[in-house]
């Protein structure tokens, strides 16, 4: 009877899988600083990773260029092989875990405040009556830094606004918003239910500063209508901005949703704009994701019920509708 013999593999610089990790996020990134974000490292300990990788292979992996980094000759070769492997091991050690069966991990969400504000407490509720051992990290910022977080995958989900009705292969469109004018409490203006366009003209207003998707769009409005739509004040943070317009008797342009608790509270008013309609798209961004594959699922999820459910209340439209 023939003795069975164990299968003889024989590792040496495949063995540390994490090292071919960073070589992956690198080429994908195109940039150490880049990379170093994306795996929570730092740029020398990349760097050092790096330099022994490319010892052992006793090759160059990557060409440095002026912009970052590009993958050598050998490193484009080596690359598909590489993150086969590597994909290969997440997939067993997924289901080690046990992930196939409960959503478990850190998911990271990006967002607008005026979108983040009504949404993250019943997101997080509905998480953890769900799905207990997903953990929430909330990042806040302006669209261009949820944008940048999103390109360097800093997040796993992005919640932003789009002003066209063209979305990426990884955007989801959650619901329409239109845009109202609001003023303060007893403000004759906006006692109306509807005013149109041109009748922003010359008020005092309180705008979030340039670069910014609100900014660029009302300008482009202001332009095509050939009325002044010049700011007394800029402010980029959303409580400032609805402050100003309490007490000093501004106006600014926010969707309902940023002012809800504030008109149901009778502090703020606000007229839907018209003629033309102010209209914009909230999208959820997907990013080349580091977090746990169902653990992200599960959140998107969420968020899409969620949102739904808002729109059934008044907050929003269901649906794309530009």
């Amino acid at each position: 009877m023939q003795t069975p013999k164990a299968t003889d593999f024989k590792l040496d610089i495949t063995a540390d899988l994490n090292k071919w990790r960073a070589f992956v996020a690198i080429g994908e990134l195109g940039s150490l600083t880049r990379a170093a974000l994306f795996l929570d490292s730092n740029q020398s300990l990349l760097s050092r990773q790096l330099n022994a990788l490319e010892r052992e292979c006793g090759s160059r992996l990557f060409n440095r260029t002026g912009r970052g980094v590009e993958l050598s000759e050998i490193g484009e070769r080596l690359f598909p092989q590489v993150k086969a492997l590597l994909e290969g091991a997440e997939q067993l050690e997924t289901e080690i875990r046990g992930e196939v069966r409960e959503p478990t991990g850190r998911v990271t969400v990006g967002s607008l405040p005026s979108i983040a504000h009504p949404l993250v407490g019943r997101l997080f509720s509905d998480l953890r009556e769900r799905h207990p051992a997903v953990k929430l990290k909330i990042l806040e910022g302006s669209s261009g830094q949820v944008e940048e977080w999103l390109s360097d995958a800093r997040v796993d989900i992005a919640i932003l606004y789009r002003y066209s009705s063209t979305l990426s292969e990884h955007e989801q469109a959650l619901a329409t918003v239109d845009s109202f004018l609001i003023g303060t409490k007893g403000d004759r203006l906006t006692l109306r239910p509807e005013l149109s366009f041109s009748e922003l003209d010359g008020l005092p207003f309180v705008l979030p500063s340039a670069p910014n998707g609100l900014r660029t769009a009302l300008d482009a409005f202001a332009r095509q209508e050939r009325i002044s739509l010049t700011p007394v004040i800029e402010a980029d943070s959303l409580p400032l901005q609805k402050l100003l317009v309490a007490q000093e008797r501004l106006y600014t342009v926010l969707p309902l949703h940023a002012v809800w608790t504030e008109m149901a509270e009778g502090r703020l008013q606000a007229s839907k704009i018209t003629s033309p309609p102010m209209q914009r798209i909230v999208a959820m961004a997907t990013a080349k994701s580091k977090g746990p594959p169902r653990a992200v699922s599960a959140v998107a999820s969420r968020i899409i019920d969620i949102v739904a459910d808002m729109a059934q209340k008044g907050m929003w439209h269901s649906g794309p509708a530009l």
